[in-house]
């Protein structure tokens, strides 16, 4: 049986097995209950979001927005996209060093390029088979790029060309394209392979005027390729490239990077050593700087801030103070292009020399080499390239001959074009200016992001705490379930809040142990080796305030506490509304606190991001890479995964793009029986071609009625004779694990900024001794919204919040929704009104031009 009559009847049965209740209107078009203040499919929204980068800190003032520019007469107005690539051809090839998530961009871009109707060819090897031609350039399929999607270097291969540096090499390069009709280069690579591109097609015209001269090619052939359009995305692990947040391949690189550290601190505990590990990067530090944040190290060296002169006798005191304050060893970072304020390197043998000569230590060196380039792809990179890949196609398409040659970037929440040529300078300007000696100018050029983590980085491992201290009690606490990365948060806010010279107390158990006295004083050397661990080392309840306020009120007055640190996830958002609610009975509540939003769910309203998140979504992805690894052996089986999140889908869509799955169910995109039946039969051609897999998950409470057991039961009776099915409920394991150097890096600098804050409204609160602080700015969430960490009161945040289902009314992820399906090989309109903009990089350059 089969169409929709057999499905109306299978649906009736599996609907009787299941005990649920089904109203019926006609053909099965059953909905989840839904508010009127909760988003519409969207299927035909515009695609404009893309994942929070790494290091996202405030604003960056490298876009000069004034002089930003359409790059399509496309924008504004809705053209048919599965149309717009039609008669054009377009070539992806990967050149220089290779990184982890490579392959997400080339999926990506072939994909969406035969969706728009376009011939997408690979190119082996880089720019040498561009020029060698042949069996190199071939004509991609939607098949030949399956599985790839999780392997880590490059499928299509990369190769250093020399041949392509000479004009001859170039014109025979441009032979291979003209013949086979291609006029769209997608390159990605690092700044070398991207300058080269744009040399290529500087010269274009002569090349086809010296191929029609010499009858390699006609005049007609010459007349059709008659421009290059040429788009660049990077690929690099060092993250060195001007103009984005994260190059693809770095967040893969410090997940090696933190492993390597994690297994090294085991051991050095054990025999009291220093370990000294040297990271890649080149001319750039921000492997080795977020890296020191990531693990807690006790110094860092990069060569965009060398140290000091008499960085020997510091370093050294550093690290006797460390050992006398009970540590049984040290961490110290050296990214491989470090050097010291004259020029001269400083390797990581160097480091090693000096603190066996001085303090005897037992010091071992860590070369991490190449392996911070292999390995599986991290989510952060599949969802970065591929985000990419989209972008970059859509940007050929749109291109004319006036456009000049752009790089796809992220900024923040947003895909952005940039001249390519403007983001090489700036990062040509950073080498000159380490040349030249001008350090703080290096730091400000590599963007704000960069310079906050230093500054952060300063604040934990350089300051002395005061000897004036404050008298100001700060307690922090947990709240909700337990996710990766908390305790990173915690040891920021407390050695923050001692450098501040607070008095920085724990509370356990949540608002619970609030209630009941559970708070003990906490120290520098309590939170040491924090922030690789997972879970709540402070323990955590879902305990609310509501029905304690008389104990929370007594305890706050018993132990003077003057501000909170709240970290947990929508019961902390929920809880503080609470305590600022009794505000107007209990005097004590009058307090200043600050929310950190910890969840794995990411639904507390005022942030896109919350701690814990990306360990999670790791952890999924990680565990659908080995599902799909099993259905490809098995063939023909369909996989049903069911992740956590509440109402909230953002690890259910996220880990689809990540993973490659076929769909994904979530509460915000609401699905009927009819979608049902679509997906059945989508699976069902599916297994018709070569790739005989299929991958659905679902979120745990995308719909009451459709649950996993009723779409396994489906599944399984729609797909039987042509696919089997299995299911999997991944459940507590997604709070579980060692946090992501996303999470520890993130926690790190919200506990910070939280502290930091907090400082300045104790201040400002404080009259005669006394703190009383009862104004809607004194109780805040403090969150990520696109470039920016923000204070936001959480009074002013509920009419964003959605509070029955526990998720904020605007969710930017939900933007992505349609590249899932896209890449999945579903036929949708893909309105593409919000374009991406041309944008000039060039207030950085300029200022730090005008200082020489």
């Amino acid at each position: 049986m089969s169409g929709s009559d057999g499905l109306c009847v299978l649906l009736g049965k599996l609907v009787l097995c299941a005990g649920l209740t089904l109203v019926v209107f006609g053909f099965f078009s059953f909905f989840s209950p839904r508010k009127k203040n909760q988003a519409p499919d969207l299927t035909n929204k515009a695609v404009t979001g893309a994942p929070v980068p790494m290091d996202t800190d405030e604003e960056d003032d490298c876009f000069e927005d004034s002089e930003s520019e359409a790059m399509s007469s496309h924008a504004g107005k809705h053209s048919d996209t599965t149309k717009l690539g039609v008669g054009k051809a377009i070539a992806v090839l990967t050149s220089g060093g290779d990184a982890q998530g490579m392959n997400a961009a080339v999926r990506a871009a072939v994909r969406v390029g035969i969706y728009t109707g376009a011939k997408v060819f690979f190119v082996h090897e880089g720019y040498q088979g561009l020029v060698d031609g042949g069996d190199n350039i071939r004509e991609a399929t939607w098949e030949s790029v399956s599985m790839m999607l999780q392997l880590g270097g490059t499928v299509i291969g990369s190769a250093r060309c020399q041949e392509f540096r000479t004009r001859a090499g170039r014109t025979q390069a441009a032979c291979n394209l003209v013949t086979r009709g291609i006029t769209n280069l997608c390159v990605i690579g690092g700044d070398g392979s991207l300058t080269g591109a744009n040399e290529f097609r500087c010269e274009w015209s002569g090349h086809l005027a010296e191929l029609v001269k010499t009858g390699k090619i006609s005049m007609e052939q010459a007349k059709f390729s008659s421009h290059l359009n040429i788009v660049g995305m990077v690929g690099s692990i060092d993250n060195d490239f001007c103009g984005t947040d994260m190059t693809i391949g770095t967040d893969s690189a410090l997940h090696r990077i933190m492993e390597v550290v994690d297994a090294i601190t085991t051991t050095a505990q054990s025999h009291q050593r220093t370990f000294i590990l040297e990271v890649m990067g080149r001319h750039c530090g921000y492997l080795a700087l977020v890296t020191a944040l990531s693990c807690g190290a006790d110094w860092v060296f990069i060569p965009e801030m060398p140290p000091e002169d008499d960085w020997e006798d510091h370093l050294c005191r550093r690290l006797s103070e460390t050992r006398s304050r009970g540590s049984r060893l040290n961490v110290l970072i050296v990214a491989e292009g470090a050097i010291d304020k004259h020029g001269k390197p400083i390797s990581s043998d160097m480091v090693k020399d000096l603190v066996v000569k001085r303090l005897g230590y037992d010091t071992r060196v860590t070369i991490l080499g190449h392996v911070q380039r292999g390995g599986t792809p991290s989510a952060f990179d599949r969802i970065l390239g591929s985000r990419m890949g989209v972008e970059a196609v859509m940007a050929l398409l749109d291109a004319t001959p006036e456009t000049p040659a752009c790089v796809v970037s992220l900024s923040g929440n947003q895909a952005v074009r940039l001249p390519l040529m403007e983001c090489v300078q700036v990062t040509k300007d950073v080498t000159r200016a380490m040349a030249e000696g001008r350090f703080d100018d290096a730091i400000k050029l590599r963007g704000r992001s960069f310079e906050n983590n230093w500054n952060t980085y300063k604040l934990l491992a350089h300051i002395r705490p005061p000897e004036e201290k404050s008298n100001f009690n700060i307690a922090v606490m947990n709240v909700g379930a337990p996710c990766a990365g908390m305790n990173a948060a915690v040891r920021s806010t407390v050695r923050i809040g001692i450098i501040q010279g607070h008095h920085m107390l724990s509370v356990h158990d949540g608002f619970e142990g609030l209630a009941k006295g559970q708070i003990e004083p906490i120290g520098w050397n309590d939170v040491g080796g924090w922030t690789g661990k997972g879970g709540s080392n402070l323990g955590t309840k879902r305990v609310m305030p509501g029905k304690h306020m008389d104990e929370i009120s007594l305890t706050i007055s018993k132990f003077n506490i003057h501000a909170l640190v709240i970290i947990g996830g929508f019961e902390a958002y929920t809880g503080s509304l609470e305590l600022v609610a009794g505000r107007e009975r209990y005097e004590e509540l009058c307090i200043p606190l600050v929310v950190i939003p910890a969840t794995v769910s990411n639904n507390v309203p005022g942030s896109d991001f919350s701690i814990g998140a990306d360990t999670a979504l790791n952890t999924i992805t990680m565990t659908c890479d080995r599902i799909k690894q099993s259905a490809a052996g098995t063939k023909r089986r369909v996989f049903i995964v069911e992740t956590m999140g509440g109402y909230c889908g953002y690890l259910a869509t996220m880990a689809g793009l990540a993973s490659g799955a076929d769909a994904a169910y979530i509460f915000e995109d609401p699905f009927s029986i009819h979608d049902l039946e679509v997906n059945v039969e989508h699976l069902i051609e599916k297994m018709k071609t070569t790739v005989k897999r299929g991958l659905i998950l679902r979120n745990e409470k995308c719909n009451l009625n459709y649950t996993t057991d009723f779409l396994f039961n489906l599944y399984s009776e729609e797909g039987r004779g042509t696919f089997d099915c299995r299911k999997n409920v991944l459940g507590h394991m997604q709070q579980g694990g060692t946090p992501t150097p996303f999470d520890r890096n993130f926690g790190t600098k919200l506990g910070a900024k939280a502290v930091l804050w907090l400082s300045d409204k104790l201040k400002e609160c404080c009259r005669h001794g006394r703190v009383f602080a009862n104004t809607p700015d004194s109780a805040c969430v403090l969150g990520m919204k696109k470039r920016n960490l923000v204070f936001q009161p959480v009074s002013e945040l509920k009419e964003q919040t959605d509070f029955e289902h526990r998720i904020p009314k605007q969710e930017w992820w939900l933007t992505l929704r349609p590249i899932l399906k896209i890449l999945a090989k579903y036929k949708i309109d893909f309105h593409y009104t919000e374009k991406a903009h041309l944008e000039h990089i060039l207030r950085k350059r300029l200022s730090a031009e005008k200082k020489v």
